[in-house]
């Protein structure tokens, strides 16, 4: 689900431009950032030492936001993590089994985390940094909503992102994606600090830095999104391999049945509506989004 990708991104971005804020000033007062430098013609940039900076600096990024991805979600969705071992709600131990029921399905040797958050939102999703450490959380909003099937239709498509370690190969593209941001930025802000007078090249290469890598982060969220879309369809049939194809299919159509009814109900400026938009648009809004659209997840099921 979008949460689960807009999370990671927007840490990701967070932690990379901490990072290069950092390395920034480091490199200024230790006089390591001589070391890109050639002094020859040109731009006088040593491109290869430059890429194997971005390199460490980008994939460094990226595991760090991994790392982190399951303790931020809990922390920004206020999610409640439920111990299968305590006293449990009739909804609660319903979660806790399905998870770990179609967990041990896939082959999982470790189960997921399993929580609840509180939300009207009709949304769940899956992140950590490995199959050993995975979270897997539902709207209260979900449950509210969905009938049992749908409900298990759901779940067992995030747990099949944890079995098919997607937030692991999300990383490795978001690592090569922030080398290229982190290399493009640096050169970029190098170009528009010959601009000005020499004393105030370094401040203004130090804001183009943060400016250009933001942007390009950005840009590049591109590429992470339509690999998120491609890796959704994958998890639809996984969900299918897990739960049955009807009840997976089943669980996108009450998706889709929900967010039809939330239109006709608020109207499509409601914020909260907007929030409930697991289905993604079409268009050139397509490109922005990390999901398909419903109907064509749908479509693609059916002809399994």
């Amino acid at each position: 689900m979008p949460k689960r990708i807009l999370l990671f991104i927007l840490t990701n971005i967070l932690v990379l431009t901490t990072i290069g804020i950092v390395w920034s000033l480091i490199t200024r007062f230790t006089g390591m950032n001589s070391s890109y430098y050639t002094g020859g013609p040109g731009l006088g940039i040593d491109f290869g030492t430059l890429l194997v900076l971005s390199a460490v600096i980008g994939f460094s990024g990226a595991f760090v936001s991994l790392a982190i991805s399951r303790w931020v979600a809990k922390k920004m969705m206020g999610v409640k993590v439920i111990d299968p071992d305590g006293p449990l709600t009739s909804r609660e131990r319903m979660v806790v089994e399905k998870v770990h029921r179609l967990s041990r399905a896939a082959g999982l040797m470790h189960m997921p985390e399993v929580g609840i958050y509180n939300s009207p939102e009709v949304n769940a999703f899956a992140t950590g940094p490995s199959k050993k450490k995975s979270l897997v959380a539902v709207s209260s909003g979900l449950l509210d909503v969905m009938d049992d099937d749908a409900i298990e239709g759901v779940i067992a498509h995030e747990v099949a992102h944890v079995a098919n370690g997607d937030m692991v190969t999300m990383t490795l593209l978001q690592g090569i994606v922030n080398t290229f941001v982190v290399f493009l930025s640096r050169i970029a802000a190098i170009i528009v600090s010959r601009f000005v007078r020499e004393e105030m090249q370094f401040i203004v290469q130090f804001i183009a830095v943060i400016v250009f890598q933001i942007l390009f982060s950005i840009l590049g969220s591109l590429v992470v999104m339509a690999f998120s879309r491609y890796r959704e369809f994958h998890a639809d049939r996984g969900g299918a391999d897990l739960a049955g194809r009807d009840k997976m299919a089943h669980a996108l159509r009450s998706l889709k049945a929900y967010i039809d009814r939330a239109h006709v109900d608020h109207g499509t400026n409601d914020a909260a509506v907007q929030t409930m938009k697991i289905s993604g648009p079409g268009g050139i809004a397509r490109l922005f989004s990390s999901h398909p659209e419903l109907d064509e997840r749908i479509a693609r099921l059916e002809r399994m």
